[in-house]
């Protein structure tokens, strides 16, 4: 059974407003009076309006439910000891007439000097997703094959659709504006082990990026754990919606390790053509069609959902979570992803309901 952990990025808001409000350090504080959650899984982050939760290592997708309502539910309520309350939602839908200050750490200060105001508009979340790997070149070996499927999980994930109060068109506006650092989107295509270090360290040479945490790509090697890191999803509206996403990445990457033992060939797509299934993904989420890197066209979204299930079906038969993901799959396809429920809401009650939509199902479970 391959473990996997995963990370949630969330905004703190103005219940009133729905303005993002700098209490990250209060909130932190005030997590240490509450029982069922330790400080070291809430982390600062960026922008002094987030935070970040970290579960425990978990061998099913139960314990991973279980650890993100515990965390979910001890954060809001550390939240509104500060006066705010906790929001997954991919970017800010709103924002207020005061700057946003950047947390007061060396990397972070760093960061604001080199890209101001991209520091500043950084007021996007994201889920992360840890699942195990033997080592480094198997990681490595499993990022080769994710690639095609990336963009279907982004725009199975997309959360992100309003910015400054409007709707910006985008059912993932997270990925187009994280898409603006040096190293983003994709990750490229790696012979082995050794090239990616080689060319990681040639990046880190250039002194454009000053340490590996800057490898924004939507997935990665992790520096800190045995990992490879899932990186391409919004962070995600309701627990449940996160539990699946988790399990299918668990299964993507369980299915690769299987395909590089069993020597399946590596699928040789153009780069050109992952980067637009992307874009496109970013841009329609599940609304309409998907590209289809290996048929090179555009198809139906549910199609190519389909397709990504058909792929990790064995993996998720043997890891015991097939009814879970497939069932969680049909639900959002059926009722929408979280940028099509916060568009909803946006258009039936304006701002008040989709503040109220976001407060309320962040926390529920």
């Amino acid at each position: 059974m391959m473990t996997l952990g995963v990370e949630e990025e969330y905004l703190l808001i103005d219940p009133a407003t729905g303005f993002p409000v700098p209490e990250a350090e209060r909130t932190r504080a005030a997590i240490g009076g509450v029982p069922t959650a330790g400080g070291d899984e809430v982390q600062l982050e960026l922008l002094q309006v987030q935070v970040e939760i970290a579960t425990p290592v978990c061998v099913g997708l139960e314990e991973v439910a279980d650890h993100l309502k515990r965390l979910r539910g001890s954060l809001d309520e550390a939240a509104r000891s500060a006066g705010c309350r906790i929001a997954a939602s991919g970017s800010a839908p709103f924002l207020g007439p005061d700057p946003v200050p950047v947390t007061d750490r060396p990397r972070y200060r760093m960061l604001s000097r080199e890209a101001r105001q991209l520091v500043d508009e950084q007021l996007i979340n994201g889920m992360h997703c840890h699942v195990a790997v033997p080592d480094r070149a198997a990681g490595v070996a499993v990022l080769n094959r994710l690639r095609p499927w990336l963009p279907v999980l982004g725009a199975m994930g997309a959360n992100s659709p309003m910015w400054e109060g409007q709707d910006t068109g985008f059912a993932d506006w997270r990925t187009v504006v994280f898409d603006r650092w040096p190293v983003s989107g994709l990750p490229p295509r790696f012979a082995d082990a050794e090239d990616y270090e080689r060319r990681v360290d040639a990046l880190l040479a250039t002194g454009v990026i000053t340490d590996r945490g800057q490898l924004y790509w939507r997935a990665r090697l992790s520096e800190n754990y045995p990992t490879v890191e899932v990186r391409a999803l919004d962070t995600q509206l309701e627990v449940e919606d996160a539990v699946v996403f988790a399990g299918i990445s668990r299964a993507l990457v369980t299915t690769a390790l299987e395909e590089e033992k069993a020597d399946v060939p590596v699928p040789d797509l153009p780069d050109e053509l992952l980067r637009i299934a992307d874009w496109h993904a970013a841009r329609h989420g599940l609304g309409g069609t998907l590209v289809d890197p290996f048929a090179g066209r555009s198809r139906p979204a549910a199609d190519v959902v389909g397709q990504l299930l058909e792929h990790i079906g064995p993996a998720l038969a043997r890891l015991g979570d097939e009814g879970r993901v497939t069932s969680g799959v049909e639900r959002i396809l059926n009722e929408g992803t979280g940028a099509e429920r916060q568009r909803r809401a946006m258009r039936e009650g304006g701002p008040e309901a989709l503040t109220r939509l976001l407060v309320e199902r962040t926390a529920a479970g």
